[in-house]
């Protein structure tokens, strides 16, 4: 059994709103699901995105794999980021240098 966080639609036509939940990955779209992490409503501005990091944290140690929607919604989060250093052991710093001045050095 392979479990997915991915997007759950609700609202109403034209007014959509997301709930990122926890499922089996043969479950439909809209059906059964395990837990509910967290919530993302486009267009709402600012406040679009609502997660549980400790949960969604948890679930991605157990080895549940978002999909790609969601893992852009990770990283807008930070919470991608805040993995990976911690797996490294360090904060990041350093900030990407363009390959023109890279060769030039």
């Amino acid at each position: 059994m392979s479990v997915k966080l991915r997007l759950r639609r609700t609202g109403r036509k034209k007014q959509p709103s997301y709930r990122i939940v926890v499922a089996d990955s043969r479950s439909p779209r809209d059906g059964k699901f395990i837990e509910i992490v967290g919530q993302y409503a486009p267009r709402s501005g600012e406040q679009a995105l609502n997660l549980d990091n400790d949960r969604v944290n948890y679930w991605l140690d157990n080895g549940a794999q978002p999909t790609d929607t969601v893992r852009s919604l990770l990283r807008k989060a930070g919470i991608l980021k805040a993995r990976h250093e911690a797996r490294l052991g360090r904060k990041l710093t350093a900030t990407a240098v363009p390959v023109g001045e890279a060769a030039a050095e």
